[in-house]
Parts: structure tokens; C-alpha cells; sequence
């Protein structure tokens, strides 16, 4: 195994490990009740602040992963997942966290169109 691709399966679970704990950080009151607990329930007006964009930059992660698992196909995604965490980030803030769900439904599905994408090349190069 090459060491581009080793680096991509730990760089994908750890992309995948960061994207599950904010999307339930994001999408439940797990962090509310922690801090609530804690004394610290004045935090909790500006989670999303954090969650959402740590959310994007974790998807981004995945991405980027994936690109190093298939053998670098394609042009370097690494302008583009930045451009797209920060736009993402900004959309969201600007639109005061209305289509919170529905935009981050979006980025996942962005994903898993990359991934798509590049196992398509992966297999037009082997075929």
C-alpha cells in the first residue's frame, strides 16, 4: 500500500470521526445539556458559530482524503475545499442559520459526488 493511500484512510477516519461529532453536536442538544451541566449555558447561543463551520472543515477533510486514496486523479481539490468551507460558513452566518440542515445536507452530498467522481476515474484508469 502505497503511503499517499495510508495517509488518506487516516486522514478519511479522522475526517469522518470530526464530521459525525459536529453533525451531532450540530443537529442534537448533546453539547447544550454537557454545558448546561457545567455552568457553562451562556456558551451555548454561540455553538453554531463553531459547530458549523468545524462541520464543513471536517467534510473538507473527507474530501481531501479521498482524493489521496485514489491515486491523486484529477486536479488537487485543496483551493477548492477551503474556498467551499468558508463560502459555506459565510452563506450560513449570513443567512442567520435558516437552511442550517438543508446546507449541510448539500455539503454531504458535494462529498459523495467527489467520491463518485473519483472512483469513476479510478476505474476508467484501470480499465
Amino acid at each position: 500500500m502505497s503511503d499517499a493511500k495510508m495517509n488518506g484512510d487516516a486522514l478519511l477516519k479522522k475526517g469522518l470521526t470530526g464530521s459525525a461529532i459536529a453533525a451531532l453536536c450540530c443537529f442534537t442538544p448533546v453539547l447544550v445539556i454537557l454545558f448546561g451541566f457545567a455552568g457553562l449555558s451562556v456558551i451555548v447561543g454561540w455553538l453554531d458559530y463553531a459547530l458549523f463551520p468545524m462541520l464543513f472543515a471536517s467534510m473538507g477533510v473527507v474530501a481531501y482524503a479521498l482524493y489521496l486514496r485514489s491515486g491523486r486523479n484529477g486536479p488537487s481539490p485543496t483551493v477548492l475545499i477551503a474556498v467551499s468551507t468558508a463560502a459555506l460558513s459565510a452563506l450560513l452566518f449570513w443567512l442567520e442559520f435558516r437552511y442550517a440542515l438543508r446546507i449541510s445536507i448539500a455539503a454531504a452530498i458535494a462529498v459523495a459526488a467527489y467520491a463518485y467522481y473519483l472512483r469513476r476515474c479510478e476505474r476508467r484508469k484501470t480499465a
